[in-house]
């Protein structure tokens, strides 16, 4: 019952007044080693305190089960003695004592045989302890259930049908206990049966009869075969050893050899096909059991003829050397093969190397033919060792082979091959005429005249010359050279094409692109062009004393007609009177004052200005200027030279428009303007009195009318930017040049007169520029 449960009322049971039991101090005293029951004192019930286990309360033999219990209640005091009564329900499932029951029988035991069972036990009792046992199917065994006279139930196991250890050696059992409870309970225990043995098998051989094929002259020792018997029974009852029996030749027992133990027959001495062609005999298998049992067999051995001849080929014709454009399915040998055995022993197989391009044809008997099966490449393989193998079919097989070598003739069928398809070769300026350049290499894999190679310039016509007179190449290891010094300031890159041509005929060649650039050489000194020296490399200025701060004194230019990254100019000071009096730029070489003259300062100043490049080795070039202060006021350049701006281009497109209506007067006109810019001088300012070294007339002789060559943009537009102050800028292509024309002339007449020395000095650089270009 669950815990709490009301098991009777004490108060009504024994006559007490519920009204007056808390009163009287009810207490219950229970005889066990547990409270497993309650009272309630103001109701006098008796209820479930904890759970109540009768087989762990009482004996499990005892059929009924008390528990005894007092009550005592004061005022006036009483005691009742009580007992409980504990009804059994089935919560226990019957066990057994082992899990596995072991049973050893012999498979010779009788039909009927009985063999006692470990019985189960349950702790419940009347109906709900054992009832009956249960066992799993079995063909051969059953159970039988018997009851003590305490009503216990006991089991026999009985054997009902003959076992066979050989059949079934381990029989496996299920026995189930049930109780009689509701719902019914149960538990199991395995039965194993092991069958013992008993020497009831004979031993029996893999076949009644053995037919063996044995060649003659087999070594001694050599295995006939080997007999294998076996017998049902275990332990020594299977033991097995061989012998011959008693209807065996000794011929037969002197020519092989019987092993008792594994039952290998092995030769004992030389046979011969000749004398004896069979033998015949009985094997016997006994077991070793106490009472053995035997069984036979009968063996025959045929001897059989060995194959002691070799077959043998004969090349019958073989053509070698071979062109290597030979046609598939040409005959290039014919041979015969033949065999003295007969038989398996005479029947002959021919075959050669499956990787060969070549096959083999049947043409009669015992003749073959070998025919081209693929197309031939002596690049890849130049000769072909081909092996005839022949062998015949006996047991063993015998071969014999023959090895022919084939050479192959080379055909021109390789077009000569450069590593590569482009080359570019960088050669530096300057170089020496007949400078190796490179080796153009081509490989051609042919032979003899169709290998060797001659190797030429395609001819391209540049600027009123060829190529064969720039470059040269040798005919037979493709060596170019340089035929003549090259310059970068002229020529840049070259492209053309080699031919590489085998002597095969028909020859066939290819060609290679070349791309030949000319690597700049910092061979250009930088030249000074601004400010213009006549005489020598020293110019003279005067600058007046009141000259501000950072006035711009001189603009030395220079220019370099080497590649951009050599051509770069830098200008430093190579000698400073007054480090303090004047600075330069040394990008734009701008000399400027950086204070005011003082009456300290010396009067004349030397300045020393070095332009370099920016080449390896560095080359350069100077300029002196010498400066003088005059105390009387000069008017600056700025105004020397301001002039009403005229736009040279509007007044040309007013000639456009005036020449719509007369080309005639147009021409006029234009002749008329030419003849006066070219012819009319500047004259001197009345300012000042005409000086060559003064400083008006030495900047106007320096950017004033100058003609420049340049191939360099970036020292035109250095160049350009000082002659727009006041000054038209012309810039024509040298004729079949990269470089430039700049010239500069004035915008309008009635400017100071420019000097004729520095005019006439310039056009003659100009035309020197020109022919050297």
């Amino acid at each position: 019952m669950e815990i709490g449960s009301v098991v009777a009322n004490l108060a009504a049971d024994l006559g007490l007044d519920v009204m007056s039991l808390n009163k009287r101090s009810m207490r219950l005293d229970v005889i066990a080693n547990k409270k497993y029951l309650g009272i309630n004192k103001d109701s006098g019930e008796l209820f479930i305190a904890e759970n109540i286990d009768r087989e762990l309360l009482c004996n499990i033999k005892t059929s009924s089960c008390f528990l005894k219990m007092d009550v005592t209640i004061e005022n006036p005091k009483r005691i009742f003695n009580i007992e409980l009564e504990i009804v059994d329900i089935n919560d226990n499932a019957p066990q057994f004592r082992r899990d596995t029951i072991h049973l050893d029988i012999s498979e010779s035991t009788s039909v009927g045989e009985r063999f006692s069972l470990n019985n189960a036990v349950d702790p419940d009792v009347g109906s709900n302890s054992i009832k009956t046992y249960y066992l799993s199917e079995s063909d051969h065994f059953s159970i039988e259930i018997q009851t003590g006279r305490d009503g216990s139930k006991f089991t026999d196991l009985i054997l009902k049908k003959a076992l066979d250890r050989e059949e079934h050696a381990v029989h496996h059992l299920i026995l189930t206990a049930v109780d009689g409870g509701v719902p019914a309970r149960s538990g199991t225990a395995s039965i194993i049966v092991r069958v013992l043995d008993t020497n009831d098998n004979a031993p029996q051989f893999d076949k009644d009869s053995y037919t063996i094929d044995l060649t003659e002259n087999s070594p001694i020792g050599s295995l006939v075969v080997k007999l294998n018997a076996t017998d049902k029974d275990e332990g020594s009852n299977s033991e097995i050893m061989y012998s011959f029996s008693l209807y065996t030749s000794e011929k037969t027992q002197n020519t092989f050899k019987l092993n008792p133990e594994n039952g290998e027959i092995r030769v004992k001495e030389m046979i011969n096909y000749e004398d004896f062609r069979i033998y015949d005999m009985e094997i016997m298998a006994t077991d070793t059991g106490l009472n053995s049992l035997s069984g036979k067999c009968k063996v025959r051995i045929l001897i059989t003829d060995m194959n002691d001849n070799h077959p043998e080929i004969s090349i019958k014709s073989f053509t070698s050397p071979v062109k290597e454009d030979i046609s598939v399915g040409t005959i290039i040998a014919v041979i015969s093969v033949s065999d003295k055995d007969s038989g398996e022993n005479g029947q002959i197989d021919v075959h050669i190397s499956n990787k060969l391009p070549f096959t083999l044809r049947e043409s009669s008997d015992n003749y073959y033919e070998l025919l081209v099966s693929e197309p031939l490449d002596r690049e890849k393989v130049p000769e072909y060792d081909i092996t005839f193998t022949v062998t015949d079919r006996g047991t063993p097989p015998l071969s014999d082979n023959e090895t022919m070598t084939l050479e192959l003739l080379d055909v021109n069928d390789n077009v000569p091959q450069f590593p590569r398809s482009f080359y570019t070769i960088q050669v530096k300026e300057n170089n020496a005429p007949g400078e190796l350049l490179s080796s153009l290499t081509a490989h051609d894999p042919d032979l003899h005249e169709n290998q060797y190679l001659v190797y030429f310039i395609i001819e391209k016509e540049i600027v009123n010359t060829s190529m064969s007179m720039l470059f040269s190449i040798n005919p037979e290891n493709g060596n170019l050279y340089a035929l003549k010094t090259f310059d970068y300031e002229i020529e840049k890159e070259f492209l053309f094409h080699i031919e590489a041509r085998d002597s095969g005929i028909p020859a066939l060649s290819s060609n290679v692109t070349v791309h030949i650039i000319i690597m700049d050489q910092n061979d250009n000194t930088p030249l000074i062009v601004s400010p213009w020296r006549a005489h020598g490399s020293v110019v003279e200025e005067k600058i007046p004393r009141s000259t501000d701060k950072g006035t711009l004194i001189a603009k030395v230019i220079a220019i370099d007609t080497d590649s951009v990254h050599n051509s770069r100019i830098t200008y430093q000071f190579l000698q400073n009177t007054d480090a303090t009096l004047f600075s330069l730029d040394q990008y734009n070489g701008e000399v400027r004052t950086m204070r005011m003259f003082s009456y300290r300062d010396s009067r004349h100043q030397r300045l020393v200005v070095i332009a370099k490049d920016n080449g390896e080795p560095s080359l350069s070039a100077t300029v002196t200027i010498k400066l003088s202060t005059v105390e009387t006021a000069l008017k600056t350049y700025a105004d020397m030279t301001e002039v009403p701006e005229y736009d040279i281009f509007s007044d040309l497109n007013l000639y456009l428009v005036i020449g719509l209506g007369s080309v005639s007067f147009l021409l006029l006109i234009t002749i008329l303007v030419t003849i006066v810019l070219k012819c009319q001088k500047p004259k001197p300012s009345k300012a000042a009195p005409p000086c060559r070294n003064s400083v008006i007339s030495e900047r106007n002789s320096t950017i004033a009318d100058s003609t420049l060559v340049s191939n360099d943009a970036y020292w035109y537009s250095l160049f350009l930017a000082e002659t727009r102050k006041g000054k038209l800028v012309v810039r024509q292509p040298v004729p079949k040049g990269a470089r430039y024309i700049v010239s500069s002339i004035p915008r309008s007449t009635g400017l100071a007169e420019t000097s004729d020395s520095a005019a006439s000095t310039l056009q003659a650089s100009t035309t020197t520029s020109s022919s050297s270009s």
